[in-house]
């Protein structure tokens, strides 16, 4: 059988200073995978490559970049190929929801019918295009960019972040919903494109772990109880359980690595079980 074959690759890590990406790229580390840990705060991405150089001794690097802005990547790319070399591997991490383009109702009843401001008809424009933009023209736009080098070497890797609600949208969070279920067509669509070219694209589809970005849907900030919602969700995880950070790193790894060689254009669902539940 293969080996992983990962240990001296560069991966480009998007998103890199959230708890989430952070956690993927130090157990990228531990498989040797150099890491460009890429943010909007670089205070923040600089922390997770002092982490990972200090305690798994591989070469990483934190880079401010913004996801939304070409000339952006571009420099980062510049860096990158200065202190690392050139791109093996592209984890598109950078994304998240916004509150005000989220609908307070899970449906429209009596009640709300004089409180239209807290059901679709009160998001907010402007936070919905943030969303759409961030998850799914923050996916393109990396892509775009960091993959050029693979193309060169005819080999590579890219790893989107999908979600359970890609697959069946959640209430409450239509742009979110609507910007995920973007990243499953594109990546198949990407999939095919570089299927010519060495170049393989999946995706994970993530259950439910506790975030920065959904915690205020989960929990209740007063009692620090479970809100209604949580309580749905983890009654039909079949595991009974958020999902923790490095348990999306074993999927990723695979997926980057050369026992997954003929495999493009997936998304694999990394949920405890939740997808394949009906309730019942």
């Amino acid at each position: 059988m293969e080996k992983l074959n990962l240990t001296g690759k560069v991966a480009v890590v998007t998103g890199g200073g959230g708890i989430l990406c952070s956690t993927i790229a130090k157990n990228m580390a531990e498989q040797g995978i150099k890491t460009a840990i890429l943010d909007l705060d670089k205070n923040k991405a600089e922390k997770v490559a002092n982490e990972i150089r200090k305690t798994y001794k591989v070469d990483s690097i934190g880079v401010e970049a913004n996801v939304l802005s070409e000339n952006s990547l571009q420099n980062s790319l510049q860096i990158i190929h200065q202190e690392l070399g050139t791109v093996d591997y592209l984890l598109n991490g950078a994304g998240g929801n916004s509150a005000s383009a989220t609908t307070k109702a899970e449906f429209i009843t009596d009640d709300y019918i004089n409180k239209l401001e807290d059901t679709f008809f009160g998001l907010q424009l402007e936070s919905v295009e943030k969303v759409f933009s961030l998850n799914f023209q923050g996916t393109l736009l990396p892509s775009m960019v960091f993959s050029k080098d693979m193309l060169k070497k005819k080999q590579g890797g890219i790893v989107n972040i999908s979600s359970m609600n890609s697959y069946s949208p959640l209430t409450k969070i239509p742009a979110y919903s609507a910007a995920k279920a973007a990243i499953n067509n594109f990546t198949q669509w990407l999939a095919v494109h570089f299927s010519k070219t060495g170049i393989r694209v999946n995706a994970i589809a993530p259950g439910f772990l506790l975030t920065n970005q959904n915690r205020f849907l989960l929990i209740d900030e007063k009692t620090g109880e479970a809100t209604p919602r949580g309580n749905k969700i983890i009654t039909n995880t079949p595991m009974q359980r958020y999902g923790e950070p490095e348990e999306l790193s074993g999927t990723i790894l695979y997926l980057m690595s050369d026992w997954s060689k003929f495999i493009t254009g997936v998304v694999i669902p990394v949920d405890g079980g939740f997808s394949a539940y009906s309730g019942v």
